[in-house]
């Protein structure tokens, strides 16, 4: 594993992390008092999904190939239905509680599951382009690409949190606006 190997995999968790990075940034726009062991928790299920699912790219391309083959046309319409799901959650809770003048509600462990899949399952297939890496360095890939989704992840909590206590009453509104925009993304590209 030299320099070139290390850079093409941070940069591949750059680019992989973006979705994850406008999610978690809807996160701390919907709960500006969040606490630290919260944006941790936050940033940590996003780099979880994003080591996980390109290792399971990697295995199905190395076993289970055709399934995944067929299986790959529908990750954009998963990624944009559970996204649209989430978002207009957020904006109805958002709408609801600002007309009452209550806080917002805060994502729940459920909901960051589903964002942690949904905003990581298109790194599948990037398991057929570490399909040639042996098993230490598809691993190896992978813990940089959730390490660089960490790092990410932590500054779009943190970006969202501050951005959320200027926009208050209208965040939660905002960051569900942001999911159901980044599901119509990914599906579009997809």
């Amino acid at each position: 594993m030299d320099f070139v190997f290390v850079m093409s995999s941070a940069l591949l968790g750059v680019g992989l992390a973006m979705d994850a990075f406008s999610v978690s940034m809807a996160n701390g726009l919907a709960e500006p008092g969040m606490r630290g062991r919260k944006q941790w928790s936050i940033a940590g299920c996003f780099a979880f999904f994003q080591f996980l699912m390109p290792l399971i790219g990697w295995v199905c391309v190395h076993t289970v190939v055709n399934v995944f083959t067929g299986l790959q046309r529908f990750i954009p319409w998963i990624a944009l239905g559970l996204l649209t799901y989430i978002g207009t959650k957020m904006l109805i809770e958002g709408v609801q509680t600002r007309r009452k003048g209550l806080e917002p509600p805060a994502v729940d462990a459920g909901g960051l599951v589903i964002q942690g899949i949904a905003t990581s399952i298109d790194a599948l297939s990037v398991g057929f382009a570490i399909a040639s890496y042996g098993t230490l360095e598809a691993l190896v890939c992978s813990l940089i690409i959730a390490a660089v989704t960490l790092v990410i992840c932590l500054a779009g909590v943190k970006l969202g949190k501050t951005l959320g206590h200027f926009l208050a009453g209208r965040a939660s509104i905002l960051g569900g606006i942001i999911l159901i925009a980044i599901g119509i993304s990914i599906f579009v590209r997809g």
